[in-house]
C-alpha cells in the first residue's frame, strides 16, 4: 500500500519529461515521464530506495534525501513545501485509526471585527477544508443565487465537487476543483482532513479521488465567476493566514475595471449583513 508521500513522488516523475532535464529519450514505454533510474541517478539514491519510498515501504527519509528529491524533481517552493508536510504526516505523526470530530467552527472576535472594517467589500473566512465560518455581506452578494449559501453550514469544497451549479458559477472550475482538493492536505488538522475526505468521497466520486491523490499545487490565478446575474466577474484573491486558528481570512478584489463596475452594481442590491456561521 502506497503512502501520500511515495504518491506525490510517483506523480511528480510521471509528470517530467526527460528531455526537459537534459537526459536521453529512451523511446517509447509503459510509463509516462522520468524513469525510477534516472531520478535515482539525480537524487543520489539507489533505484532499491526511491522504490520503497514510492511504494511506502519507507516511511522516514531523512531531510537530506528529502532535499536530494526536491532537486532532482526541480519542485518549486510550493511543492517542497508540500514533499516536506507529505513526509512529516507519513512519518507517522497521524493517527488514521480513531474517528475525529468536525474542527471548530467559531471565529474569534477580533477576526469578525475585522470583517466588519472590510464592509461591504467582498471577504469571507474560511479552513482548508473548505468550511465557510464567516462572510461579509458583500460575499452573501457575490453567492446570491448560486446555492453555496442556501445550507446552514456551507463549505465551498463540497459545493465544488457536488453542486452542478458550481460548474458554470466557476469559469476555471477544473482550477478550482484541483486547489480544493490539494487544500485537504493542509488541514485544520490530518485527521481532520482524513474524517472529511472519508464523507466527501463517496458523494463526489472518482473525480474529487483522482484530483485528491495527483498532488498538484495549484497556481491561485485570478478567479473568474459567471455570476447568475449575468455578469462574468474577475477577481484577485488575497488570502491571510491566521494561524492560531487554523483558518484564513479571503478578500475579494476586482482585477479590472468592468469587474469593478459589476461588483459595485451587485452590492448596490438589498443584502444581509456579516455572518459568523456556528
Amino acid at each position: 500500500m502506497g503512502t501520500p508521500l511515495g504518491d506525490f513522488i510517483r506523480a511528480k516523475r510521471d509528470s517530467i519529461q526527460p528531455e526537459s532535464l537534459g537526459l536521453p529519450d529512451h523511446g517509447r514505454r509503459r510509463s509516462p515521464g522520468l524513469r525510477r533510474l534516472d531520478l535515482a541517478a539525480r537524487a543520489g539514491i539507489s533505484v532499491e530506495y526511491l522504490t520503497r519510498m514510492e511504494q511506502g515501504r519507507d516511511r522516514n527519509p531523512s531531510v537530506a534525501v528529502l532535499n536530494a528529491l526536491a532537486d532532482a524533481l526541480s519542485l518549486d517552493a510550493s511543492e517542497r513545501d508540500h514533499l516536506r508536510y507529505l513526509a512529516k504526516i507519513t512519518g507517522g505523526e497521524c493517527s488514521a485509526h480513531t474517528r475525529p470530530a468536525p474542527p471548530r467552527r467559531d471565529v474569534r472576535p477580533s477576526v469578525l471585527e475585522t470583517l466588519r472594517l472590510l464592509e461591504p467589500g467582498i471577504a469571507l473566512v474560511t479552513n482548508r477544508l473548505g468550511d465557510i465560518l464567516a462572510h461579509t455581506s458583500g460575499y452573501q452578494s457575490l453567492a446570491s443565487g448560486t446555492g453555496l449559501l442556501d445550507i446552514d453550514a456551507p463549505n465551498l469544497t463540497r459545493y465544488v465537487f457536488t453542486d452542478p451549479r458550481a460548474r458554470t458559477f466557476f469559469a476555471d472550475w477544473d482550477e478550482v476543483a484541483d486547489e480544493q482538493a490539494f487544500d485537504l492536505w493542509l488541514g485544520p488538522s490530518v485527521e481532520n482532513s482524513e474524517w472529511f475526505t472519508s464523507e466527501l468521497a463517496p458523494v463526489a466520486g472518482p473525480d474529487f479521488t483522482r484530483r485528491f491523490n495527483r498532488h498538484v499545487v495549484p497556481q491561485r490565478g485570478t478567479l473568474r465567476l459567471n455570476h447568475p446575474s449575468g455578469c462574468a466577474l474577475h477577481l484577485h484573491r488575497e488570502t491571510f493566514e491566521l494561524p492560531a486558528d487554523t483558518q484564513q481570512l479571503v478578500v475579494l478584489l476586482p482585477a479590472d475595471e468592468r469587474t469593478a463596475e459589476a461588483v459595485e452594481q451587485l452590492l448596490r442590491r438589498p443584502h444581509g449583513r456579516l455572518r459568523a456561521i456556528s
